[in-house]
C-alpha cells in the first residue's frame, strides 16, 4: 500500500511523460509481485465497485473530524474532491506499523459490501486513524471506487514494455480482454499465453484523430477509403473455438447484451475477428443513438426489447480470418476479404459500411453535410495503404465530424464545479422559452475559458435569486449558444428533449433573454435530426 501511494503521488505530481514512465517502471521493478497487476488495473480505470455508500463516508468523516455536517460540506465544496477532503480534515494519528498490501486492502474493502453498517464504520475509521494523510487519500479512493488519476493506458503500455522487454503491441494485446489480478500475476500475464484467454481476447483498437491538417496535404481522394463515422458502440466481434465474444473499445465484455449477434457463429469462418459499430437498425436504416441507449440500459434483454430495438454489427474492418492476424495487411486488402466474408455470411445481423465514392475533397465535404441524415457523426478517412495499428495514431486514419447543432438559451441555474473549479460556478443549467415561460432543457459545464468562467462566476454571485443547497437560481439575463451533437425525445426531462454532448459554444452578448430560442425550435430540430431519413442499406 505504501509503495502504491508513493506511485500515486509521483504520477499526480508531473505531466512529463518520461518521468511518469520512469515512476511506473520503478514500481513494477520493486513492488510486491501480487500487487503489480492490481496497480495496473486501478491505474487503467478497472476500479472495483464502490464498497460503501458515499453518504455514509461523509457522515463518518464528519464525526471523526468533529465537524457539523454543514461545515464539512463547505470544506468539501472548497476542496472539490471528497476523498481528498476527508484525508485533510481527519487528524493525523498514524503510526509506523506495517500496513496490509494493496491486494489485501482491496480484498478487505470488497468484503465490506456484505458487512453491516457498524462493521463498515469501525473498519473505515480504524484505517483513517492508522494511515498517513497521503495513504488516507489513496485508501478513500479505493473505498469509493475512484482510483483513476489520469494515466492513459498507452502510458502504462510503454512502461510495461520497458519493464518486460516486450514490444508495445504485444503488451497491448495481452492487457486486452478479461483477466483477474486475483488469479494471475503481472509477469505471468505478460509472458504466458493461456489458450482459454487467448480465444476470447480482442485486439487493441485503432483510433483516429480529428482532421487538423489542410486537405491538400492528404493527396488525392483516390488514396483514401471514405466512409461514414457511425454513432453507435464501437466493438470487436470475435469468433474462436466455436464461441462468440463481443468487446467494446473500452474493453467491456458485451456478449450477453446482444444475443442476436450470437447467431453469426453459424455463418462466419472459424477464428474470425470483425471490427465495426453496433447500431439499432430498423427498416434498412440506422436509428438514433438514443434508441441504442434505451437498449443498453436494460438489465434483462428480453425478446420484446430485441424486437423493439433490433441491432446489427455494421462492420468496416477484418482483423483476423481463419486464425491469421491480418492487421499488418493494407486496409484495401482487409476490406476485400471483409466484403467476401459478409457476402458469404448473408445474415440480417451483419452488414458492411459502404465506401463513399468521391473524386474531390469538395465532393467529400458535400457528403459530410448529408451525414446527419444517415445518423452518422461525419466521415472517416482511412489511407488505403494503412495497417491496423494500436491506439490513437496520426497520419493514416482521420475522423471528419459534422459541425454541431446549436441553439441560443438562457442561463437559469448554476452550481459550483469540482477539483480546481470547486470555488467557481461552472455547472450550468439552460432554458428556452415555451408559452412565455423558461423551461430548462440541458446542462453544460465546458466550452468557456478560465477567464470567462471567472466573469460568469462573479455574475452568479451578484445575481442570485434563490439557493437550493449547492445550486443557485440566477436572474435570467445571460444568453449562451449551446452546441450539441444530437437530439432525441426524453420522458425524463421536463422539456421532453435530451441533447447529446451539450457544451457552451459562446456567450451571445448581442442578444437579450427574450431573443433566445423556443421549445418549438428544439422540436423542429428533433423532427429534422432526431431520426434517420436516409436509407443506408
Amino acid at each position: 500500500m505504501k509503495a502504491f501511494t508513493e506511485l500515486f503521488y509521483e504520477l499526480d505530481s508531473t505531466t512529463k511523460i518520461n518521468d511518469r514512465i520512469a515512476s511506473l517502471v520503478k514500481y513494477f521493478q520493486t513492488a510486491d509481485e501480487h500487487d503489480k497487476l492490481y496497480a495496473v488495473a486501478l491505474l487503467s480505470g478497472k476500479s472495483p465497485p464502490r464498497a460503501v455508500n458515499s453518504n455514509f463516508i461523509r457522515q463518518w468523516a464528519a464525526e471523526e473530524a468533529n465537524l457539523p455536517d454543514w461545515l464539512f460540506e463547505i470544506a468539501h465544496h472548497t476542496v472539490g474532491d471528497l476523498a481528498e477532503t476527508i484525508a485533510i480534515l481527519i487528524p493525523d494519528t498514524s503510526d509506523n506499523s506495517e500496513h496490509p498490501s494493496l491486494r489485501q486492502y482491496l480484498a478487505e474493502i470488497q468484503a465490506l459490501k456484505k458487512a453491516d453498517e457498524d462493521t463498515r464504520r469501525e473498519y473505515i475509521k480504524t484505517q483513517w486513524q492508522r494511515l498517513t494523510q497521503p495513504e488516507r487519500l489513496v485508501f478513500n479512493k479505493l473505498v469509493m471506487g475512484m482510483s483513476r488519476i489520469g494515466v492513459s493506458k498507452g502510458l502504462i503500455i510503454k512502461a510495461l514494455a520497458q519493464y518486460a522487454g516486450l514490444e508495445e503491441p504485444i503488451i497491448a494485446h495481452r492487457l486486452s480482454g478479461s483477466w483477474d489480478p486475483a488469479k494471475i500475476t503481472l509477469d505471468k500475464l505478460l509472458h504466458t499465453e493461456a489458450p482459454e484467454e487467448t480465444a476470447s481476447r480482442p485486439y487493441p483498437f485503432y483510433l483516429a484523430y480529428a482532421i487538423d491538417i489542410p486537405f491538400e496535404e492528404l493527396g488525392p481522394t483516390t488514396d483514401w477509403i471514405i466512409e461514414h463515422k457511425w454513432d453507435g458502440i464501437r466493438g470487436q466481434l470475435i469468433y474462436r473455438n466455436g464461441q462468440i465474444h463481443i468487446w467494446s473499445r473500452n474493453e467491456e465484455l458485451l456478449t450477453d447484451r446482444f444475443p442476436e449477434l450470437h447467431a453469426l457463429h453459424e455463418v462466419l469462418p472459424q477464428n474470425t475477428v470483425l471490427d465495426g459499430e453496433i447500431l439499432v437498425w430498423r427498416d434498412g436504416k440506422v436509428q438514433p443513438f438514443a434508441e441504442l441507449q434505451k437498449r443498453i440500459t436494460r438489465k434483462n434483454v428480453t425478446k420484446a426489447i430485441m424486437k423493439e430495438f433490433p441491432v446489427i454489427l455494421l462492420t468496416y474492418d477484418l482483423l483476423e480470418l481463419n486464425g491469421e492476424d491480418l492487421r499488418a495487411k493494407p486496409i484495401v486488402e482487409r476490406r476485400a476479404l471483409l466484403e467476401d466474408v459478409v457476402k458469404k455470411a448473408h445474415h440480417e445481423s451483419l452488414c458492411i459500411s459502404e465506401v463513399i465514392a468521391c473524386t474531390t475533397w469538395e465532393e467529400a465535404a458535400a457528403e459530410r453535410e448529408k451525414a446527419r441524415g444517415f445518423m452518422s457523426e461525419g466521415l472517416m478517412l482511412k489511407r488505403k495503404s494503412s495497417e491496423y495499428r494500436t491506439g490513437r495514431r496520426r497520419g493514416d486514419w482521420w475522423k471528419w465530424k459534422i459541425d454541431p447543432l446549436s441553439i441560443d438559451a438562457v442561463l437559469i441555474y448554476a452550481m459550483s464545479g469540482h477539483g480546481r473549479r470547486a470555488n467557481l460556478y461552472t455547472d450550468l443549467t439552460f432554458a428556452v422559452w415555451d408559452d412565455g415561460k423558461l423551461v430548462p432543457f440541458t446542462k453544460a459545464y465546458s466550452g468557456l475559458t478560465d477567464k470567462e468562467f471567472n466573469v460568469l462566476d462573479a455574475f452568479v454571485k451578484k445575481n442570485t435569486i434563490e439557493r437550493f443547497g449547492p445550486v443557485r437560481s440566477v436572474k435570467p439575463e445571460l444568453v449562451f449558444e449551446i452546441a450539441f451533437e444530437g437530439i432525441a425525445k426524453s420522458s425524463r426531462h421536463k422539456s421532453g428533449i435530451a441533447l447529446r454532448f451539450p457544451r457552451i459554444l459562446r456567450e451571445r452578448f448581442d442578444k437579450n433573454a427574450e431573443d433566445a430560442n423556443t421549445l418549438d425550435d428544439l422540436k423542429k430540430m428533433l423532427e429534422l435530426y432526431g431520426k434517420g431519413n436516409v436509407d443506408v442499406s
